[in-house]
């Protein structure tokens, strides 16, 4: 199973987008469209990877937007770019989110107490590869940290390329506990500052701010995509989601987006306004360094 990627608009631009297609030449939503499992029977997941390691533009799957496509979010008409907090730069991992799941914002979760963020559930992929933005990989889950941003559940699935070289070696959390000593408290103190540069609070996090290990992560995993399973079905309130596939509701489904349909809103991105960032607003956003006092 492989996807291609199709870019419209430039990088650091508010009309930037990467639409994707199967196969078969389809587009298609990385949010509802590509499966979960890449082998159900080992527990190996697809991963849409929205952010390369290393960077620092604030990419996500558009989950309100027809087709889902990647693009940079927006604050205040701003393109956001993840501030550099001593001692990181960018994201310290590969970064993106497993399709078909769903953190829904209606159920509160029983282990953080906390709803869902309405988004699908994060990935940190831990290899040595920088992936490329909208790539899609397989990965082994190697465990979860429960992070709680403005009173929401977002959890953060560890996990690893199966390819990777050193993917044999990482089996469980505490491998990478042993192996790769200092890298997931690098990580707890990187999502809990790296929002504090915008005046925000340091997030919080459940279990102590434990990891949880492979088969809790993996139980997780499944309960979002059966949230998933309900919104796709009309059992869950949908919001402002854009839930249109090409792929896997029925015809005569309200979510189902004829190949005229998909066509037609990668047309329309073709003829964004022109794009009025400057390069010097892109490198004060990059390469800004602030210094966080850990409290």
């Amino acid at each position: 199973m492989s996807f291609t990627v199709l870019q419209r608009g430039s990088p650091n631009c508010l009309s930037y987008r990467l639409f994707f297609k199967n196969a078969q030449g389809k587009y298609i939503s990385p949010f509802h469209d590509i499966p979960i499992y890449a082998d159900e029977s080992q527990n190996i997941f697809h991963m849409v990877v929205e952010v390369p390691r290393w960077t620092n533009a604030k990419m996500e799957i558009a989950t309100k937007d027809l087709l889902n496509p990647i693009k940079q979010d927006v604050k205040k008409g701003k393109l956001r770019y993840v501030a550099n907090v001593f001692p990181h730069k960018g994201y310290i991992w590969n970064y993106g989110a497993i399709p078909q799941t769903w953190e829904d914002p209606a159920h509160k979760d029983e282990d953080t107490d906390c709803c869902g963020d309405n988004d699908p559930i994060d990935v940190c992929e831990i290899g040595t590869k920088v992936c490329s933005r909208g790539e899609v990989i397989k990965v082994k889950v190697l465990g979860i940290l429960a992070m709680i941003d403005e009173g929401e559940t977002d959890w953060k699935v560890i996990a690893i390329n199966v390819e990777d070289p050193e993917a044999n070696d990482l089996n469980n959390i505490s491998d990478v506990q042993r192996l790769k000593p200092g890298y997931l408290e690098a990580t707890v103190d990187w999502f809990r500052r790296y929002k504090v540069p915008d005046g925000k609070p340091e997030n919080r996090f459940a279990f102590n701010e434990e990891f949880k290990d492979k088969d809790f992560a993996i139980q997780v995993i499944k309960k979002t995509h059966d949230s998933w399973k309900a919104l796709i079905s009309q059992q869950a309130n949908a919001g402002e989601l854009n839930c249109k596939n090409t792929c896997v509701s029925a015809s005569d489904s309200p979510f189902c987006c004829s190949a005229d349909e998909a066509k037609g809103a990668v047309e329309v991105s073709c003829f964004a306004p022109f794009c009025n960032i400057t390069a010097s607003y892109i490198r004060t956003a990059v390469d800004k360094w602030y210094y966080c006092e850990k409290k």
